[in-house]
């Protein structure tokens, strides 16, 4: 029987499309790799040298913003750091559908024996930070590092987010609609409600307005709730690349509909906001697995 009161032997790492800050992973022994984004050329990395805020006015005003991968050194480094430390690291990134990075650190893990488990299990944003509060909770029980990647690969797609996109400027801008499309959405204040369940950003219906936007949203909740994770405790949660006034009016839009869950509030990760650009909302639910019921759903 594991010592609950003994240092966990395994330590967890992500990036920062977790929504995990740099300030949360000091506090709470998490290493965060701060992803990067090209603007205009010029390099900058998430949460260190570009805020949110700032993200955001140059996102608006035009400038050219392409995601990039955190290079290898930055990897290898933090990995060293840790395993002066512990026994085994298991490394989060975000989806391998959604960025290779993944394959990046596949790679270079093969170098370390095992040491180093990187865990694909198809998760973005807020189902990607749960992902990792289940993993501090599984290491804190005395899990090993395989065991913790074999457990969160097995319930990979236990988790949803849905996300009303508010404009239709930059899906245009990926290819994701066409330039016509964009047009005759936008007369008819069309809102595109998009679904992350795994590898890839898919559509998931088209209503609209913002309103009908969001009863879609919740619906889909319900729908989760009732079906695919019927007779589970759930994790719910809102989203946003908006103001914080209109999140959580949302938040509380969320809390009303589920009477009894707590439900919270995220910023959706810098790698998807760059394709649904300002003013979405969005709502997650994730399964809480029995293993790891009691990690916490919030970081201070």
């Amino acid at each position: 029987m594991s010592d609950m009161t003994a240092k966990p032997r395994v330590a967890v790492a992500t990036d920062s499309n977790s929504g995990i800050t740099q300030a949360q992973g000091k506090r709470h022994g998490i290493g965060v790799i701060p992803m990067p984004c090209l603007i205009d050329g010029e390099e900058f990395f998430e949460d260190v040298s570009i805020t949110r805020d700032e993200f955001f006015k140059r996102l608006t005003e035009d400038a050219d913003v392409q995601t990039s991968q955190p290079s290898p050194e930055s990897l290898t480094e933090l990995w060293d750091e840790l395993l002066k430390e512990y026994d085994g690291v298991v490394y989060i990134p975000m989806s391998g559908g959604l960025s290779g990075s993944v394959q990046t650190a596949l790679v270079l893990a093969e170098d370390y024996d095992g040491k180093v488990q990187v865990v694909d299990n198809h998760r973005i944003s807020c189902t990607q930070k749960q992902s990792v509060l289940e993993a501090i909770e599984l290491a804190k029980a005395g899990w090993d590092a395989k065991a913790i990647h074999d457990f969160l690969m097995l319930h990979a797609y236990d988790a949803s987010i849905y996300i009303a996109v508010d404009t239709l400027k930059y899906l245009k801008k990926g290819g994701r609609v066409t330039a016509a499309g964009a047009a005759i959405g936008t007369l008819l204040n069309i809102k595109p409600v998009l679904q992350i369940q795994g590898d890839k950003l898919d559509a998931f219906a088209k209503v609209r307005g913002m309103k009908q936007a969001q009863e879609k949203m919740l619906q889909a909740i319900e729908d989760d709730m009732n079906g695919r994770f019927a007779g589970s405790e759930v994790m719910i949660k809102g989203a946003y690349t908006c103001d914080e006034e209109t999140a959580e009016q949302w938040r509380k839009t969320i809390e009303a509909r589920f009477p009894g869950h707590k439900v919270s509030l995220d910023p959706l990760a810098l790698s998807i906001s760059c394709h649904i650009g300002y003013g979405a909302l969005a709502v997650v639910c994730g399964k809480v697995q029995p293993e790891a019921s009691g990690f916490v759903y919030e970081l201070d």
